[in-house]
């Protein structure tokens, strides 16, 4: 709890405003944990459009004692899940489990949902997502330099240089993905992106750590259109940051994001931002 308040001080230095989340402890209030679930269509991809379903269950107690065995089959569409007690929700609060990850992730988390909060970004989710996740790992490199932590700044930016190889890879991935879908009947399709992995260890990885238990062929396409809310836009921000005068400036730059941009509109903005920000127009 010392370090939700000192992470939730540390924004503030960024012009993120903090929010309720995970200010309080699961000694003082019930938990609340979640199940989220992403439906998208047999052979497609949410590539330039939002992912086709995506739906939310939340339970009073910690995910940890609601262990998820499976989802069947949901005729015409793949399935993606995950369980969490972080969200970005004053109903949010500290679990044990939490407080067990590692400081780099739990900053990470802390600044990832404040920066959900409707004062700091207020766009669609998978637009949201692609913004809140690149800076919430920028945020957590910065906290630990400031806090002179030297070991933990080595992990965060070794994190940071991992998530912007997982981007790099997810977006060759899904580039190859959606040709083949174009070209084979789905089941041979799906075999085929699956046996392409291996040429992307940092995402094949990424991939097979989040399964838990999940049918590949059954979650690939849900797994693939979430995976790219979240990343689409990750590398980039990150070379955003390097040329920025500072990431305030960014977070600023960011908040301006246009409310109803479209995928090519979001990254026309994102090309402009790079393009201000260049050595040549300072």
């Amino acid at each position: 709890m010392a370090l939700v308040d000192e992470v939730k001080a540390f924004e503030t230095t960024l012009g993120i405003e903090p929010t309720a989340t995970l200010t309080y402890s699961s000694r003082e209030q019930p938990s609340l944990s979640m199940l989220w679930l992403w439906l998208q269509r047999v052979g497609t991809l949410a590539l330039r459009r939002p992912i086709d379903i995506r739906m939310a269950i939340g339970f009073y107690a910690d995910k940890e004692r609601i262990p998820l065995e499976r989802v069947y089959k949901v005729e015409g569409y793949s399935v993606y899940y995950r369980q969490g007690n972080e969200f970005a929700d004053q109903r949010a609060v500290t679990t044990v489990g939490f407080a067990e990850e590692d400081v780099v992730r739990r900053v990470k988390v802390i600044i990832h949902e404040d920066l959900h909060g409707d004062r700091n970004f207020d766009l669609p989710w998978e637009i949201e997502e692609s913004i809140v996740t690149p800076v919430g790992s920028l945020a957590a490199v910065e906290f630990f330099r400031r806090k002179g932590d030297d070991e933990n700044l080595r992990h965060a930016r070794a994190a940071l240089d991992d998530e912007r190889a997982l981007s790099q890879e997810l977006a060759a991935v899904a580039a190859r993905a959606e040709k083949i879908f174009a070209a084979e009947p789905v089941d041979e399709a799906k075999k085929k992106i699956l046996s392409i992995l291996s040429d992307y260890p940092i995402y094949q990885r990424d991939f097979q750590r989040q399964m838990r238990g999940q049918n590949s062929a059954t979650v690939l396409e849900a797994k693939l259109s979430h995976d790219l809310a979240y990343y689409r836009h990750f590398d980039a921000i990150a070379r955003l940051s390097e040329q920025a005068a500072d990431l305030k400036q960014l977070i600023d730059q960011l908040k301006r994001f246009p409310r109803d941009a479209s995928v090519e509109a979001g990254e026309a903005y994102l090309r402009q931002l790079s393009l201000d920000n260049s050595p040549a127009t300072h």
